[in-house]
C-alpha cells in the first residue's frame, strides 16, 4: 500500500514539474507558456481566446485558439499584442493556420527583440482577426480583443489573481 502511495506522488509530482509544450504542424515540439484563457466581451460564442506562446532556438511564437461553428473560419490577419507599458507588438500573417477539432488556431512569430520585451512586460490585450464568410447562425467573424483577465466578472471582495503574469512565465522559459 505504501508502495502505492508512493508512487502516487511520485507521477504527480512529475506531471506537476513538466514543462508546457507547442508542437506546430510538421514541426518540432517547443516550450511553452501555460495555456492562457484570456477574456473577449466581444467574442460572443464562447467569451474565451487561449493564448499561448512558445521559444523556439531563435525566437517566439504567439498560439491563438478560439472555438467556432465553422471549421472554414480562420485566425488570420495581422494581431497586436498591447503591453501594460503602453507599447504594442505588430505580428504580420504569414498563413501558419491550423484545426483541432472545433478550435481553430492561428500561429504568429516573435522576434528576439519582442520576446525580451515580453519577458520584463505583461501582455494586457491582444488583438485579432477572425475570417469566413457570413452564415446566419454561425460564429461570429471580424475582429476581436482578448484580455488579460482571469474571469469575465469581478468583485471586490474577489481576492483571488485577476490577471495572467505573463511576463514571469515568457521570462521561465
Amino acid at each position: 500500500m505504501k508502495n502505492k502511495i508512493l508512487l502516487l506522488l511520485l507521477l504527480i509530482s512529475v506531471a506537476a514539474s513538466s514543462q508546457n509544450s507547442m508542437t506546430l504542424t510538421g514541426s518540432k515540439n517547443y516550450k511553452a507558456t501555460p495555456d492562457w484563457s484570456f477574456i473577449s466581451d466581444t467574442y460572443a460564442l464562447t467569451g474565451i481566446v487561449h493564448v499561448q506562446i512558445a521559444k523556439t532556438d531563435t525566437n517566439g511564437i504567439l498560439k491563438i485558439a478560439v472555438e467556432t461553428t465553422n471549421p472554414k473560419f480562420l485566425v488570420s490577419g495581422t494581431v497586436y499584442v498591447y503591453l501594460t507599458d503602453n507599447t504594442i507588438i505588430t505580428c504580420s500573417d504569414k498563413g501558419n493556420t491550423a484545426m483541432n477539432g472545433n478550435t481553430i488556431i492561428g500561429y504568429y512569430n516573435f522576434s528576439n527583440s519582442e520576446m525580451t520585451k515580453l519577458k520584463t512586460t505583461n501582455i494586457d490585450a491582444v488583438r485579432f482577426n477572425i475570417k469566413g464568410n457570413y452564415t446566419k447562425f454561425g460564429s461570429p467573424f471580424g475582429n476581436f480583443t482578448a484580455y488579460n483577465k482571469t474571469a469575465k466578472f469581478e468583485s471586490k471582495y474577489n481576492t483571488n489573481q485577476k490577471n495572467y503574469e505573463t511576463a514571469k512565465e515568457i521570462k521561465a522559459l
